[in-house]
């Protein structure tokens, strides 16, 4: 968790350490509860978290001043994540996971990254290049499958990409891959024809393959916060989306859209980007995240 930690120092640096200084100077007060509020927001937060917790630290003043106020906002904190936690996953072999999101937020080395430790865990990982109308795609997929050492299969510019998907699948069930990871194009959320063209490879699969585990991971960047909300919205009423991916966690300080996306979307973050090497993929833990951000340890999370 390492890079997790080092990921979040810029969040932590520039809006979190502030809210920790708070305290050294005074107790909780009417005053430092309106810059908690601020302070939050400035976080990308999120206005419905942020009144969740501002609510939970009035509730706190009323216990004789006792209560720890980082406590107090840690614990809502990993209350509001928990909502978000990931359900039951339905079994099934192989398991494909379809990556979808808007251009430039980093699918394509995510694919890569989560390649490389999904094959250090065991899984033998097949590629699917279904972003067939840029050449400079496939091309970027297959360096990293060269970098991660894993298969890809592709067709030609061009293709229907459900059809490349199904092959991808179909080859995964005949060699005994337990892990097929789709490549798709970027594409603005605002485009229906496109977000349609991923809709007919989630019907393709779901149509003529039994047994296979399907699942949606939308990758966002951290770098843009809260605005990424309303682009994931339009992915979520789409698709069947099961899991997020935020890229980029080390190069911004609005690392706090954690807890404003997963509050809203009610979809769990699974993994962060922490930087561009193979292994700057990791798997998110709220707990671990709300510790650092804040100084403390001993959260509760029952």
């Amino acid at each position: 968790m390492l890079r997790l930690v080092r990921g979040l120092k810029k969040t932590k640096e520039r809006l979190f350490s502030p809210l920790r200084n708070l305290f050294t100077d005074r107790g909780l007060d009417e005053e430092s509860i309106e810059r908690i509020e601020e302070l939050l927001i400035a976080a990308d937060i999120g206005l419905d978290a942020t009144e969740r917790i501002i609510e939970a630290l009035k509730n706190s003043m009323g216990h004789g001043g006792e209560a720890d106020p980082l406590r107090v906002i840690g614990e809502e904190l990993i209350g509001i994540m928990r909502e978000a936690e990931p359900g039951q996953q339905a079994g099934g072999n192989p398991r494909v996971i379809v990556v979808v999101g808007v251009n430039g937020v980093g699918k394509t080395s995510t694919i890569g990254k989560l390649a490389h430790r999904l094959g250090e865990e065991g899984n033998k990982v097949l590629l699917a290049a279904c972003d067939t109308f840029r050449a400079a795609a496939i091309e970027q997929l297959e360096q990293w499958a060269d970098r991660v050492g894993a298969p890809v299969v592709r067709q030609k510019m061009g293709s229907d990409p459900a059809a490349v998907a199904f092959d991808a699948v179909q080859s995964a069930l005949a060699k005994g891959f337990d892990t097929v990871i789709i490549d798709t194009a970027g594409r603005l959320h605002t485009k229906s024809g496109l977000m349609e063209e991923l809709k007919k490879i989630f019907r393709v699969l779901e149509n003529r393959l039994e047994g296979a585990r399907i699942e949606a991971w939308l990758v966002l960047d951290a770098n843009t916060g809260q605005n990424s909300i309303r682009q994931a919205e339009a992915f979520v009423e789409s698709l069947p989306v099961t899991g997020l991916v935020l890229t980029k966690l080390d190069s911004t300080a609005k690392g706090g859209a954690i807890i404003s996306i997963q509050s809203t979307l009610g979809i769990p973050v699974l993994f962060v980007g922490v930087g561009e090497g193979v292994e700057d993929l990791e798997p998110f833990d709220g707990r671990i995240y709300v510790s650092e951000l804040l100084g403390i340890d001993g959260l509760d999370t029952a």
